[in-house]
């Protein structure tokens, strides 16, 4: 358990950064008066920042051969991350930061039993069972007990 003592405490951290980030997305929203320019930013300052993260590794750009070799949806993260950004911006305010983040992560785990039973874009099958049932159902009890 000590052996994955530090990576779940970066779990954590990286749960908790999700929050601050999509607060600050929000107050930002409010004092921009755009949704759309809020996100914006928020991609901005991420872009910059993975540009100095792959300055300070010497990570190499890839190959165009390498990247032509790569199928068109998996260049669709981005997207999703946008959809995300921008609904947490404009939900937030409406349904708080706490009830916000209970139902995506229980849209998170939805997603993620049904990716693994279906081995979907990739994953090692994993077929939904008693207690991965049991446990989403106590992810969307605990969502009707926050949201209280």
């Amino acid at each position: 358990m000590m052996k994955l003592a530090f990576p779940i405490f970066l779990t954590v951290a990286a749960g908790a950064s999700i929050v601050i980030q999509q607060v600050l997305n929000t107050n930002l929203r409010t004092a921009l008066n755009s949704a759309v320019w809020s996100g914006f930013t928020s991609y901005f300052v991420g872009l910059i920042c993975m540009v100095v993260l792959a300055v300070a590794l010497r990570d190499p750009v890839p190959q165009i051969a390498t990247m032509a070799r790569i199928p068109w949806w998996a260049w669709s993260g981005g997207l999703f991350g946008a959809i995300f950004i921008g609904l947490a911006i404009v939900l937030i305010p409406t349904l708080g930061a706490a009830t916000f983040i209970a139902l995506l992560v229980t849209g998170q785990m939805l997603a993620s039993v049904t990716f693994d039973h279906f081995g979907w874009m990739g994953l090692a099958q994993r077929s939904i069972d008693l207690p991965r049932l049991i446990g989403v159902a106590m992810l969307i009890g605990g969502v009707i007990l926050i949201r209280r």
